[in-house]
């Protein structure tokens, strides 16, 4: 039976997210690693698959593709633990991965491409100042959750904690210092102790 199918980047936080889910779940999957850099998803047969030109790209065995690192999760997770089945708790979790796509990622793991894949070039200083005050801003919201909550939706581990994890666990590399962020470090150790987790890819 033909299995799922990643395109993806093993440095990428958003492609990392899908191989944790999977990792959790058990899903058994092809991996087709993807140089953003290099001009691989702006060729026209990738464009053919995802006319955004993104990664991760899933590949269903029926010849479908689904884009968006959040959707993606979404998708493999319903029906599981890992998304919950009630509108309410669904939609806390929802709240909480979009937290992550426009009040987090877009400062955290923006600030980390510029250093660990642009090299922290000088002309990018300016952008890489501006994007602290965001950043701090956003790890003092999930601080505050993560002192009344074990996991950011509440009691559970979910798709929303694996949104997150993705790049907060490695905000350092983006400049951004976990020190005085106490309930974020003890939540990274409870999803690190977790059994079927595994870690990023480091190249």
């Amino acid at each position: 039976m033909k299995k799922l199918k990643f395109y993806g980047d093993s440095r990428s936080g958003h492609c990392y997210k899908v191989q944790l889910l999977c990792a959790e779940m058990d899903i058994e999957y092809d991996w087709e690693e993807v140089d953003i850099l290099s001009g691989d998803t702006r060729t026209a047969e990738f464009l053919m698959m995802n006319p955004n030109g993104r990664i991760p790209l899933l590949e269903l065995p029926d010849g479908k593709h689904l884009a968006e690192s959040n959707a993606i999760l979404c998708y493999l997770a319903d029906g599981s633990e890992f998304l919950a089945s009630d509108a309410w708790s669904r939609a806390i979790s929802l709240q909480w991965m979009f937290f992550e796509q426009y009040s987090h990622e877009p400062y955290i793991a923006t600030s980390r491409f510029i250093i660990q894949y642009l090299g922290n070039p000088a002309d990018k200083k300016i952008d890489l100042g501006q994007k602290r005050a965001g950043g701090i801003s956003a790890l003092g919201i999930m601080e505050q959750q993560l002192g009344e909550h074990d996991y950011v939706s509440g009691v559970a581990f979910n798709v929303a904690d694996i949104a997150l994890f993705a790049y907060t666990h490695i905000a350092s590399e983006g400049g951004f210092d976990l020190d005085d962020f106490l309930n974020i470090r003890n939540w990274i150790k409870r999803i690190e102790s977790r059994s079927r987790h595994i870690p990023m890819v480091k190249k």
